[in-house]
């Protein structure tokens, strides 16, 4: 559906929006955690978890996040880098559409746009003049699914029928198809394309990992709230109220408690995934909440006239305004203008990629509703395909774009998705919104508070009288006036050109500019005396072709993490990765740390001991299948004699089987013992001063031998000197700031200070060197990904000189330019 572009101001007058608060109001907050919409997940206040992140949330600071929130309207913040963009988005044709308009946006810039999502919607993207990549998955089996099971907790028939199992099915292929898309050439062009960084909505998933293996920047970008507020619950959430009185940490935990609901229906699937690229698991406890530990930037496109930005949301989260593309040409069929012209202006209503089990059911409620408010309607058929008997007063509706339709409506009625909400409301039209699942409801709440329509109507309690008073709520002056106050904001945002600027102020251009061809993002490094010059994919092919570079000196390896290091020089070390992405197991404390390492460690050797016995077993049955005979290509006749040699070979496969799990139980056993529990012991020791308020120290991360051996020592020197002046400061610093009652509590605080770091420190010296070892050993193994990245980035190089068409001349002061930087750094 097509958008209506945003005004643009009149040559050198700088647009003055009506002014609306920067932040969320305090009673809109506590308005909207007493909301109990369909689609929400009951987060009972007083369970373990949630008691759990409330302790978090208490603890930290509040001036946690220094800089205070970004103003609405951004300057242009440039990118001199022209970049290989792959945009990664899961779901409807609504969730689709905003990204079309910010993919031509980047393409304004100089950059280099790929859209990857559902093969359904490749005419879409392609007509918008965007690359596409198909990711695979149905949108219709998703929303359907979606529907059936608003929350994230599946209804007892969804499990009956087997549909978890299929939608983990689907999101591993699209996961895969994720992946692809950001290093395989053009499916129909066969052009090659390696993505220099990374734009997803948040339920694409393979965003961070994608982004962590090819080590580029990710950026996420979404329509609903995703990131920890107090300001207001999650969408999903539905506080039951429990024991905590502070609002504001009851919203903060519903974020928490519905992530890890989210996890855990996920978790297995996405470490299968991150496997199949040479990448580490995602510990359990890191897999919830993985962006905001990592603090990737996140971009919300919608209005701030409409969801202010909560104020604790750090500098790297921007609320920028909804995407709004160039409306298409469209000129209406005949029959849908003369609808239009004879009569009142109709109410629209349509419930877009929603598809729902009884459409007969949702047909009569509509127009029955449509009857008793007296009104016109243009009724969207939709996915669901609704139609119903012809009526002079309704007009059914297939495909039309609705930035031109909503400015010939009087109100419309809709499901609630973030696009059509933001269309409508851009054309001042009040609205009606029947949620069915995910951020519907909170649009819905969102759409009412602000008096622009009534409250949403959940799709389980639509009926003709209920509708037939929201249409009619909607034609009042009052939600007249409302929706166009909010239009009037609206227009003066400009929502797709902020998110670029948010974008591009994220980036770490200083790290991505190639050394030799300006303008040109870095995808190799060349490294001598500790010395690093980045060069781009042409760059590295032209030193290729003039012998610079010797392709046999090329070595693979892996970097930090499962981070790609695109090649090893013989003149000294690369370990260059544009954007390095580390996912750590972070420790709390000792005794928590040991006891989850502990666990796992049981769980992981437990679960080879099952192996120990079952697989054998599993070789016998698998022996004492019957197999077709010669005669009989059927298979019907099973043989009747084994020779001895089948029996010795079952026996030989049974051996082999039982060794393996031993081996695998054994390296569980060993790993966990001299690994993983010592680490935790040291990281949870290192760590502990954080419960009364001390920052811990910290060391550097460990990926390999060499810097496990540099962190164990740094670690050692700085727990013993700590933990020894720590005895000296904390009582002298409490003597003066409390006199003699102080300095009692310096010493407490000093004492418990040694009593934690000077473990860490004798622990530490011999688990951070053990943990390297081991990373190292992992790394050796995982060069399959490794290897498929550095031949597409080799591939691009030959097809981006060839497309640049650099004379002789231009190629030779490449190589110029290289020589003189080599020199500048032997001297």
């Amino acid at each position: 559906m097509g958008k209506s572009p945003s005004p643009e101001p009149e040559p050198g007058a700088s647009p003055t929006p009506p002014p609306y608060a920067p932040y969320i109001d305090p009673q809109l907050t506590a308005e909207s955690g007493d909301a109990h919409t369909d689609g929400r997940i009951d987060v009972h206040l007083d369970s373990k978890l949630a008691k759990s992140l409330a302790q978090i949330a208490n603890q930290q600071q509040e001036d946690l996040y220094h800089a205070p929130p970004k103003a609405q309207h951004d300057e242009p913040t440039g990118c001199d880098v022209k970049l290989n963009i792959v945009i990664q988005i899961v779901g409807s044709r609504g969730d689709v559409q905003p990204f079309i308009a910010l993919g031509n946006a980047l393409q304004s810039h100089g950059h280099r746009v790929r859209i990857a999502t559902h093969n359904v919607f490749e005419d879409f993207v392609k007509e918008s003049f965007l690359e596409f990549f198909p990711i695979g998955g149905d949108p219709a089996k998703l929303m359907a699914y979606m529907v059936k099971n608003p929350g994230l907790i599946p209804q007892i028939k969804t499990l009956r029928d087997g549909e978890i199992k299929k939608k983990q099915v689907m999101v591993a292929e699209m996961l895969a198809g994720c992946w692809r898309s950001c290093i395989e050439d053009d499916p129909v062009t066969q052009e090659p394309f390696v993505a220099d960084a990374i734009i997803a909505n948040p339920p694409s998933f393979a965003h961070i990992h994608c982004a962590q293996a090819l080590g580029i920047p990710v950026h996420l970008m979404f329509t609903m709230p995703w990131s920890s507020t107090k300001a207001f619950p999650h969408p999903l959430a539905n506080l039951q109220n429990g024991s905590m009185e502070n609002p504001g940490t009851a919203n903060w935990v519903s974020y928490g408690v519905v992530e890890w609901l989210t996890w855990q229906g996920l978790g297995d699937v996405i470490n299968r995934f991150r496997s199949s690229i040479d990448l580490a698991p995602v510990p359990r406890t890191e897999g919830p909440c993985l962006a905001e530990a990592l603090e990737i930037p996140m971009t919300y496109c919608w209005s701030p006239a409409l969801v202010p930005k909560p104020r604790d949301w750090p500098a790297h989260i921007d609320v920028c305004g909804f995407f709004f593309s160039d409306p298409p040409e469209y000129t209406p069929p005949p029959d849908l203008a003369e609808f239009l012209q004879s009569g009142p202006a109709p109410v629209y209503i349509g419930f877009g990629s929603i598809v729902v089990e009884d459409p007969q059911k949702l047909i009569d409620t509509v127009l029955a509703a449509v009857s008793k408010a007296g009104v016109r309607a243009i009724v969207s058929k939709g996915w669901s395909e609704l139609a119903g008997p012809a009526d002079t007063n309704v007009y059914y509706i297939g495909d039309c774009p609705h930035g031109w339709l909503f400015q010939h409506v009087s109100a419309v009625v809709h499901h609630g998705g973030a696009g059509t909400t933001a269309c409508g409301l851009l054309n001042g039209r009040p609205t009606t919104i029947v949620p069915f699942f995910g951020d519907q409801p909170f649009w819905g709440d969102m759409v009412a508070k602000a008096g622009a329509g009534p409250e949403p109507i959940p799709h389980a309690m639509l009926d003709p009288q209920i509708l037939a008073e929201a249409i009619q709520f909607c034609l009042t002056p009052e939600a007249e006036v409302a929706a166009n106050g909010i239009a009037l904001k609206m227009k003066t945002e400009t929502g797709v050109e902020t998110a670029v600027n948010s974008f591009h102020r994220n980036l770490p251009l200083q790290r991505m500019r190639c050394s030799v061809i300006p303008g040109q993002p870095a995808a190799w490094a060349y490294t001598q005396k500790k010395q690093s010059l980045t060069l781009s994919k042409a760059a590295m092919n032209i030193l290729v072709e003039y012998k610079r570079i010797d392709t046999k000196n090329i070595k693979w390896f892996v970097y930090l993490f499962g981070h790609l290091t695109c090649y090893e020089m013989l003149t000294g070390d690369n370990s260059y990765a544009i954007n390095p992405i580390i996912i750590e197991n972070r420790r709390w404390d000792p005794l928590t740390g040991v006891l989850s390492a502990a666990t796992s460690t049981g769980s992981n050797m437990l679960q080879s001991t099952g192996e120990m016995f079952y697989n054998p077993y599993k070789e016998y049955k698998k022996s004492r299948t019957p197999k077709p005979s010669e005669d009989d290509p059927s298979g019907s006749t099973p043989p009747i004699n084994r020779s001895n040699s089948d029996a010795f070979q079952t026996a030989a496969n049974m051996a082999g089987a039982t060794l393996q799990g031993f081996g695998k139980f054994s390296a569980t056993y060993f790993r966990g013992v001299i690994v993983d529990i010592p680490h935790a012991a040291a990281e949870g020791f290192r760590r502990a001063p954080q419960l009364y308020g001390e920052k811990p120290k910290e060391y550097g991360t460990v990926h390999d031998w060499k810097s496990g051996a540099i962190v164990g020592g740094k670690n050692f020197v700085g727990g013993m000197t700590t933990g020894v002046t720590g005895m000296i400061k904390h009582p002298l610093k409490g003597f003066i700031e409390e006199g003699r009652d102080g300095a009692m509590k310096g010493l407490a605080k000093g004492a418990l200070g040694m009593a934690t770091n000077m473990p860490s420190a004798g622990i530490g010296l011999v688990a951070y060197p053990f943990h390297g070892i081991s990373k190292s050993i992992e790394a050796a193994f995982r060069t399959k990904t490794p290897k498929a990245i550095v031949a597409a980035r080799l591939r691009e190089g030959y097809v981006l000189t060839e497309r640049m068409q650099l004379s002789k001349e231009e190629r030779e002061e490449v190589v110029q330019v290289f020589d003189v930087l080599l020199s500048s750094m032997s001297t």
